[in-house]
């Protein structure tokens, strides 16, 4: 039975007892002596067991349950939202030319899908290339022969697209390593992440007097051996357009090359393999097969991949291989420019050996060279 008596709110929070002291005045609590007063007011329950609060005479205050929620009381902190990962990511530090493809993002399959992307690209670009040269030689009236090699019935014109033709792989390959790979273009150029221009501009005059004393050393041989070159000159008026126009565009055919065998194969060998002489090797042969040469012409252009891969390991970019294959080739064209043999300037077939003397002294003086100035201006050779 219930007690009729009983009441839950008295139990809990029994009224103060009357004092029979007091002139009919509520009772207070006073504080210890030496203690400021308490903040709540007559009749009402201090901070005891179950905590302080506003509540009045006979009112329970909270337990030690109900202390509020779990959460935050607003504004509520929300998580923060998740990082987003940069779609192209950098190589870690110290890692060398030929294995910066080797990124937090490399699997197995990039390479060779960005590979495939590279040749299906630039079968693409010749296409758009000779759609492009046919409207040129209907508005230039130019004929176009399509024999070999030439294009137009102008060596000249023929030349020339065919340098912007091998050109344009650069940005094949720089969107190969961003959109496949996922890795920053300028990681082709070098360790830094871009083409160090300073570094390159050093390696020029190295390159020029490389080129110089392989060409003085081959015309040495060729007279001691009793072999006449027939160089005939043809007149600054023959000459000064070709010249404009190799100037203009060689260097970038040569660059455009040594992105794509010095770059782009030696670094995906690298993303497999931690030595990095197949790479070199692989890139050489391939060098070698996409050119016309026959016997001893095969020789050099291998042994000039060989040379520009290792130079791009030691160096740690693609500078001076760029430097001595622009000077190079700058100087072929235009020493064949200039003796009147524009037309025969991209036939390519056999290489009299007295050329392999100058080749082994314009290798062995750029080598030497660059591998001394390298060491003496601390070229960066490792990522940071």
């Amino acid at each position: 039975m219930t007690d009729p008596q009983w009441n839950p709110a008295a139990q809990w929070n029994p009224p103060p007892q009357a004092d029979p002291n007091a002139q009919g005045e509520p009772p207070t609590e006073r504080p210890p002596q030496g203690q400021p007063p308490p903040p709540w007011g007559p009749g009402q329950p201090g901070p005891g067991e179950w905590g302080a609060g506003p509540w009045g005479p006979g009112q329970q205050g909270p337990g030690p349950w109900d202390q509020g929620p779990p959460y935050p009381a607003p504004p509520y902190q929300w998580p923060p939202p998740p990082q987003r990962v940069p779609w192209s990511v950098t190589p870690p530090p110290g890692t060398r030319y030929d294995r910066l493809a080797r990124t937090a993002l490399h699997r197995w399959w990039r390479p060779i899908v960005g590979t495939l992307a590279i040749v299906v690209g630039f079968l693409v670009v010749s296409v758009v290339v000779g759609l492009v040269a046919a409207v040129v030689s209907l508005l230039a009236g130019v004929p176009m022969v399509l024999e070999g090699t030439q294009i137009f019935a102008d060596p000249l014109l023929t030349l020339g697209f065919n340098l912007v033709l091998i050109a344009l792989a650069i940005p094949l390959v720089a969107g190969a390593a961003w959109a496949v790979q996922r890795r920053r273009p300028g990681t082709l150029s070098s360790v830094a992440g871009r083409l160090r221009w300073r570094w390159l501009l050093r390696c020029v005059p190295v390159a020029l007097v490389a080129v110089v004393l392989g060409e003085v050393a081959q015309q040495l041989t060729f007279l001691a051996t009793g072999v006449s070159t027939g160089f005939t000159w043809v007149g600054w008026d023959r000459f000064l357009a070709p010249l404009i126009v190799i100037l203009a565009l060689v260097p970038f055919q040569a660059a455009a090359e040594e992105y794509v065998f010095r770059g782009w194969i030696l670094q995906a060998f690298g993303a497999y393999l931690r030595n990095p002489v197949p790479g070199i090797v692989v890139g050489a042969a391939a060098f070698a097969s996409l050119h016309g040469y026959t016997d001893w012409g095969i020789a050099y252009v291998f042994g000039f991949g060989v040379l520009m891969g290792w130079l791009a390991i030691r160096t740690g970019g693609l500078e001076a291989a760029i430097a001595l294959h622009a000077v190079n080739n700058v100087f072929a064209f235009g020493m064949t420019a200039a003796a009147g043999g524009l037309q025969n300037a991209l036939q390519q077939g056999s290489v009299p050996w007295q050329s392999i003397v100058g080749t082994i002294v314009q290798f062995g003086v750029y080598a030497i060279a660059i591998v001394i100035i390298a060491q003496k201006r601390s070229i960066q050779t490792l990522s940071r």
